[in-house]
This record gives C-alpha cells, structure tokens and sequence, in this order.
C-alpha cells in the first residue's frame, strides 16, 4: 500500500501572521523563513500523525484487494471517495461504480467497503483508489492542539534558524510537542 499526494493543500493550517504574533516578530525580514518553517512543521506532524491537516487529492495505490471486504487508508480523516480504478489486461484504466460504498472515514485507520471489486491483471500497483482527506479547507478547521503544536515547533526551529539549515530541519522539537499531538497519532501493538 502506498499513498502519494496529487494535490498539495492551498494553505498551511496556521498563517504567517500567527507565527509571528507568537514569535512578537514586526518586521517582514524573516517571512520566507518562516512560511518554509511552517511547511516543514507541518509536514513533520503529518507525518508523525498520519493526518491530513489541510483538506487535498490523495491517491491509494494497492497491488490486489485485500482479503476482507474491508480496504484500509491509512490517511485521514477522509471526507470523500472520489474515484477508483483498476487495470485490466491491456494495461487500459477501468474507473469502478462506486455508488453504495460505505465509508467511515473518521476511523484511524479509515475503513471503505466497494459494492463492485473488480480484479486487477496488474502485478503491482493494479488499484488506484483517489480520495480527499483532512479536516477542512482552512486552518480554522484544524484541531486547535495541533494548530498549538506546528506553532511551538516552528518557534523551535525559528531559533535554530543559524544553527541549522532549512534543509536539516526539523532539528528540534520543542517540549510539550508530543503530549500536544498524542492524542492524534495512532499506536500499534
């Protein structure tokens, strides 16, 4: 199973202008750090979490259907399913009806069932599953721990900023970081 991004989100989940009014910054000298910053902090909680911050168009890729009913995504929340395709054996994309799918897409992992599961003649990657996932549109409809959490962090890596690099960043992650984001990550046995 692999998921890859197609769409980016259109915004971060918190602004420039709360970054810097936490940081008590004036001047505009230091905008193009911190707006990297940010991307970096979110992208590191995403991947912490396996959230979905920022509503976007992600595509699941699986090799065969699993062997329940039950396909598993393991980014979320997802909001919509919006289309699924397999590969016959021509190698030609065959897009599947999805009318009457059940999704619980606030379960982590979320959980889709397919009225129609047609096979793949694909060996790998022979199932495109396109989806939207996160919370919302904006940063309002981001919980506001986590808002709090890419907050501190970014103040965090702001004051390495002439330690580390941009590249090597996230060089720290400041205290409380991980009881903020605990909640929202998901544990295995």
């Amino acid at each position: 199973m692999t998921i890859t991004e197609l769409l980016p989100p259109d915004v971060e989940p918190v602004t420039l202008a709360e970054v810097k009014a936490h940081l008590r910054l004036e001047t505009t000298e230091e905008d193009t750090l911190l707006t990297a910053l940010i991307h970096t902090a979110r992208l590191h909680l995403e991947s912490q979490t396996g959230l979905c911050l920022i509503s976007r168009l992600l595509r699941l890729y699986l090799d065969d259907w699993p062997e329940g009913r039950v396909i598993q995504i393991a980014r979320g929340p997802v909001q919509t399913i919006e289309i699924v395709t397999v590969y016959d054996s021509s190698g030609a994309p065959v897009e599947l009806d999805t009318a009457g799918y059940v999704l619980d897409g606030a379960a982590r992992p979320a959980r889709l069932v397919l009225p129609e599961r047609r096979a793949t003649e694909r060996a790998l990657n022979g199932i495109e599953i396109d989806f939207t996932a996160g919370f919302g549109e904006s940063g309002a409809d981001v919980p506001d721990t986590l808002k709090r959490a890419l907050t501190l962090h970014v103040a965090a890596m702001f004051e390495l900023r002439g330690v580390l690099s941009l590249d090597d960043q996230p060089g720290a992650v400041p205290q409380g970081y991980e009881r903020l984001i605990a909640p929202h990550c998901q544990r295995r046995l």
